[in-house]
């Protein structure tokens, strides 16, 4: 499917390469520190280098000033990039305070019961002997119970990562495929009820959460297999890991075959499309050059506010 996509769209972004290395240019002449990272990494096509320290030295104050002010930018990117890395390690459920968490983990003992609703909650408020008035205080009742358990499978998740070195041992493909699978696996007792959970978090008021919640689960996968990506790649690839997962969670509620074996078929062989496609190397940076110069400001940011909170 991906390579598929890819042989009609790559063509098209060959036509607007020389249209897109025009615009990095015009862009990097007023912003060089943007382009700094992509320069010394390779991103921009050796042809056209751009340098790496575009601000000469001068005894100009005028030049001073820019050149503390970018030296200032920098320090910000660092540590906004250090924070980025600091939030990723909070666990999942931190947030949630002792009593909330006993109601919302014994709720899910009743979710194939009754499903997703404000009743298991109820029922989960008795179980550990909680008022079920405190039902009230969930904002948003039944996205608060699915929203739990996506937290607590990211952690286990994590958990295993951090347990499992044979992990370790695979290929950075077989890694990823492992690793969906694993967390996917953690839905199957609840499958006949994941649609209900589906529905409730592409509801309007719960889809940003939704959205970050799977944003983590693809950063700590893309982590786990030791990615250190840099600027426009490390969106693309969180991206197109978030298209794999949610395809496949989605084959997954229609797949009757033994154990989900058809499933993780289809997982693999999306995976292992995807990192056919990466292998090459020239198709990746023109590729990257047009979406960098056609709407990577607006994609960017958009998902720097999704992976940063």
């Amino acid at each position: 499917m991906y390579r598929s996509a890819a042989k009609r769209l790559l063509p098209a972004f060959y036509r607007r390469r020389q249209d897109a290395v025009s615009c990095i240019r015009t862009l990097a002449a007023d912003y060089p520190t943007r382009f700094m990272t992509s320069a010394t990494t390779g991103n921009i096509p050796d042809q056209n280098p751009i340098p790496v320290n575009p601000i000469p030295p001068s005894s100009n104050p005028t030049d001073s000033t820019a050149s503390s002010s970018w030296k200032e930018e920098e320090r910000t990117r660092f540590q906004d990039t250090d924070e980025k890395s600091s939030s990723r390690t909070k666990r999942p459920k931190a947030h949630y305070k002792d009593e909330e968490a006993r109601v919302l983990g014994a709720s899910l003992s009743h979710v194939l019961r009754l499903g997703w609703t404000e009743t298991a909650m109820i029922a989960g408020a008795r179980d550990v002997g909680v008022s079920p008035s405190i039902v009230g205080s969930f904002p948003r009742k039944e996205a608060a119970l699915v929203e739990y358990f996506m937290d607590e499978c990211l952690e286990r998740l994590i958990d295993i990562i951090e347990s499992r070195n044979d992990l370790k041992n695979l290929i950075p493909s077989e890694q990823v495929a492992k690793l969906v699978r694993i967390r996917l696996e953690m839905q199957t007792p609840y499958i006949s009820k994941w649609p209900q959970a589906l529905s409730i978090q592409a509801q309007p008021l719960n889809v940003p959460t939704s959205f970050k919640q799977r944003a983590m689960l693809v950063d700590e996968i893309w982590h786990a297999v030791g990615d250190d990506a840099n600027e426009i790649d490390w969106y693309v690839k969180r991206t197109v890991l978030g298209g794999i997962y949610s395809t496949t969670e989605l084959y997954m509620l229609t797949d009757s075959s033994p154990d989900f074996r058809d499933t993780w078929v289809f997982l693999d062989a999306r995976t292992k499309d995807a990192f056919d496609l990466k292998k090459t190397a020239q198709e990746a940076q023109r590729l990257a050059e047009a979406v960098g110069a056609g709407m990577g400001g607006s994609v960017q940011g958009f998902m720097k506010r999704v992976f940063t909170g």
